[in-house]
């Protein structure tokens, strides 16, 4: 800290060094590596979920197709208040 008027330094402070334990750039990027391997993992994994969502999709719309199609059509569908 500087004293403005006089320009006479009033308080010093060393830098911090970083501890001798740090992380060092090859253990960063083999975290980053590993980080990377496990989202494309993730992707992977999402991506056959996807896949095997599509299949159920379609078999549940053809099962519903189905029964749409054996259903009566000349009978009106209930009405709600004629259930009480």
């Amino acid at each position: 800290m500087v004293d403005a008027a006089t320009g006479e330094v009033l308080s010093y402070r060393e830098k911090k060094t970083p501890p001798a334990g740090g992380k060092r750039l090859e253990t960063l990027l083999e975290d980053l590596d590993k980080s990377k391997a496990e989202a494309e993992s993730l992707f992977d994994r999402e991506m056959e979920a996807m896949k095997d969502r599509d299949r159920l999709l379609d078999e549940k719309f053809k099962e519903a197709l189905k029964r749409a199609e054996e259903s009566p059509e000349d009978q009106p569908p209930p009405r709600p208040f004629d259930l009480d």
